[in-house]
């Protein structure tokens, strides 16, 4: 009996690992559409940043991308939209999109429907009062998503957002800017989608880095689009038809989870 319960446990204990790896996973769900990069020979980028609005951060980011000449696409938190809705205004003022990333920024794991349900719901009822346009693309806080999220978003016809370069992912590499910059120049791909966080003080090598990975990349030929824009030039797959209008990068460091 004991020897039968202790391999009970330890087939828990991988089955709960293997689990949490699939929730991990930035190119695959358990159900409906997630889109981490798109296949095409153009050389396209789509520029995301993750939470906020953020007073400070945001009109600094605003600053850059205007300096720059380009768009990208902001995935926003509800709580952070309610407190300041005016960043919302400035950001589409600008001619950037912006996107869903949950109300309270949980873990969409081992939560209910309901909870699930409110996140994304009251979030997307705050971009609607704030005249954000429509398809809101939902990003997963952390990217972490398992049964109940995916099922959510397919029964609802909603798009998952991850991405394929995320240089904030490697210790080595968040608080050196350059280290951030040549990382990122060097991973992105014709269809890749980056992720950066730039709103809070923690990540200001990641800030500093920003003119240098779009300048960068500029001088390699990429031209930057908002995520719509880069989803519509795959017409013939599921996001296309439901948004109406996947190449990991080499393990050259141990990774951590995004957030």
């Amino acid at each position: 009996m004991q020897i039968k319960a202790m391999l009970l446990l330890v087939l828990m204990l991988f089955s709960s690992a293997a689990l949490w790896r699939i929730s991990s996973l930035t190119d695959f769900q358990m159900f409906g559409t997630l889109v981490h990069r798109v296949e095409t020979t153009e050389p396209l980028i789509a520029l995301t940043f993750d939470d906020g609005p953020t007073p400070g951060k945001t009109e600094q980011i605003l600053q850059i991308l205007a300096a720059e000449n380009i768009p990208a696409t902001f995935f926003l938190t509800g709580s952070e939209l309610e407190a300041h809705p005016h960043l919302l205004t400035q950001i589409l003022a600008a001619g950037h999109q912006v996107g869903n990333h949950s109300y309270s920024h949980q873990r969409m794991l081992f939560k209910t429907p309901g909870f699930i349900a409110r996140e994304i719901e009251t979030t997307d009822a705050l971009l609607k009062a704030g005249g954000a346009p429509e398809p809101y693309y939902f990003r997963p806080p952390y990217g972490k998503k398992l049964f109940l999220l995916p099922r959510y978003l397919a029964k609802h016809q909603r798009v998952a957002v991850t991405w394929d370069v995320a240089p904030e992912n490697f210790p080595q590499l968040t608080q050196d800017p350059k280290l951030l910059a040549d990382y990122t120049i060097a991973q992105a791909k014709a269809g890749s989608i980056i992720l950066l966080h730039v709103m809070y003080d923690s990540r200001a090598a990641t800030l500093q880095a920003v003119p240098h990975i779009i300048r960068g990349l500029k001088a390699k030929g990429f031209r930057f689009v908002t995520v719509t824009e880069l989803l519509s030039r795959h017409p013939t797959n599921d996001v296309a038809r439901m948004i109406n209008p996947t190449d990991r990068s080499p393990a050259e460091y141990p990774a951590v989870a995004a957030d």
